[in-house]
């Protein structure tokens, strides 16, 4: 009689292969990176969106500020979650700046950006103001402008190493801003605001 199979060897050889290959591939792929990656995707597209958003904004409305409601253009910052310390965090220039936090996604002025989208011609070209996918104390969006110029500036802090200072993809120190550290867009020249 000529039994067939596989030996209990055989079988404890098959699984240990792919218990290595699967490790293997679990330390490439870095799934924890992988998702930090597709959160600086977003915060990068989010923040295009609304500076596109806010110069069609300028570009149309009959009449511009971009500091509707909340304060001053010159004194104030504006981010969305609780808990970030003055000036924004330290992301912008002056050390003056309040920061003034607001939890209203809303487009009409009186939400965390406060710029009245709601008055550009056409409407407005968001629905609500985006937020940071991890929106906390370290990754937030904030915005500052100069109501004078009307110009500003948007940042973001980047979460992975791609996309980070020094990164494979780095947006943070190629952006032309002046922190190194931050991501950020805008029209303020030198985004230094």
């Amino acid at each position: 009689m000529n039994k067939k199979g596989f030996t209990l060897l055989e079988l404890l050889i098959v699984i240990a292969i792919l218990a290595i290959l699967a490790t293997v591939t679990f330390v490439v792929l870095n799934p924890a990176q992988l998702l930090a990656q597709a959160r600086d995707a977003q915060r990068i597209s989010e923040l295009v969106s609304l500076k596109s958003a806010i110069n069609l904004y300028l570009a149309t409305a009959a009449s511009t500020t971009l500091q509707f409601a909340g304060g001053t253009c010159v004194l104030n910052c504006w981010v969305q979650p609780t808990g970030v310390t003055a000036n924004c965090g330290g992301r912008h220039a002056t050390t003056t700046k309040i920061t003034v936090i607001d939890a209203d996604r809303t487009v009409d002025g009186t939400g965390w950006v406060p710029v009245k989208l709601t008055d550009t011609s056409g409407g407005s070209p968001l629905a609500f103001l985006p937020i940071d996918p991890s929106s906390n104390v370290t990754y937030f969006y904030s915005y500052a402008c100069d109501n004078i110029n009307l110009t500003f500036e948007l940042g973001a802090n980047m979460e992975s190493t791609a996309y980070g200072q020094g990164g494979t993809k780095d947006v943070e120190s190629t952006d032309g801003g002046n922190l190194p550290s931050i991501y950020e867009v805008g029209t303020d020249p030198g985004l230094d605001l």
